[in-house]
């Protein structure tokens, strides 16, 4: 990708987290940054719960477990 290719993909980015804030261009690239690493950190955090989640569907050891012991006593 060229230079300028890559300075519009990052504008648009930028405009798709929300309002301009800062000073100057420089002080908006970085708060985009910050507000970019914020939505990494949002998406693997519920990409993590949700494999979680699907990882246990269909858990029934824990089921098992306490029927076996209530017919033991």
């Amino acid at each position: 990708m060229n230079h300028r290719k890559r300075k519009s993909i990052w504008r648009i980015w930028a405009k798709a987290l929300g309002e301009k804030s800062g000073k100057d261009d420089r002080e908006a690239d970085i708060i985009a940054g910050i507000r970019t690493f914020i939505f990494i950190s949002y998406l693997v955090t519920n990409v993590a719960i949700v494999a979680n989640a699907v990882r246990h569907w269909n858990d029934n050891d824990y089921n098992r477990n306490t029927i076996q012991t209530s017919r033991n006593y």
